[in-house]
């Protein structure tokens, strides 16, 4: 089996597909970001990171597949350390400390543990790559929750274009029908 099976095998084992997320299941929603991050050109880290980057819940969706305290290491173990960290950082971060001027200050606060992470330009095109195509996934599964994420997104997503891939830029603008201003 590949580390992509195999993680989705683990998801199932902590029971992702029987947690009700944006247009159906955890399981589904996490596949489903995954394989929209693939079809985007993004690594084959980060694409195991899409797969995984509920598990330790997010700001906005509080409930785990691992304790981040004591299973870091576990879900390391699977998909390797590099995603385990982008994995980790999308769970820990404080969205209303980071998001909104994440391109002028680079920092992601840690909602666990207090502290902030200055991130490289990699690292910071992972976390936002990441995060869009997430967001983009709800807006595109949970009509309720559209109304307001809709507008949010295409105030956020202008902020971010110097962060982001091309490619993800260009979906967003797609969905959003977002005018990005030249940079």
């Amino acid at each position: 089996m590949s580390t992509f099976q195999d993680l989705g095998s683990l998801l199932l084992v902590r029971g992702a597909d029987e947690i009700d997320h944006a247009g159906g299941s955890l399981y589904v929603h996490l596949h489903r970001v995954a394989k929209r991050l693939g079809s985007l050109g993004a690594s084959d880290t980060l694409v195991l990171a899409g797969l995984a980057h509920a598990a330790y819940g997010t700001d906005g969706f509080p409930t785990h597949l691992f304790d981040w305290q004591t299973e870091r290491p576990v879900l390391a173990s699977v998909i390797g350390a590099e995603a385990e960290q982008i994995v980790y950082r999308y769970g820990a971060c404080d969205r209303e400390t980071t998001w909104r001027d994440l391109a002028e200050h680079r920092t992601v606060a840690d909602r666990f543990t207090g502290t902030s992470e200055e991130l490289g330009s990699a690292d910071l095109r992972d976390f936002v790559d990441l995060t869009i195509v997430n967001e983009l996934d709800v807006l595109d599964h949970d009509p309720e929750r559209a109304l307001e994420l809709g507008p949010f997104l295409q105030d956020q997503i202008p902020r971010w274009q110097s962060l982001a891939s091309p490619a993800v830029l260009t979906e967003s603008q797609r969905l959003l029908e977002l005018r990005l201003p030249a940079h």
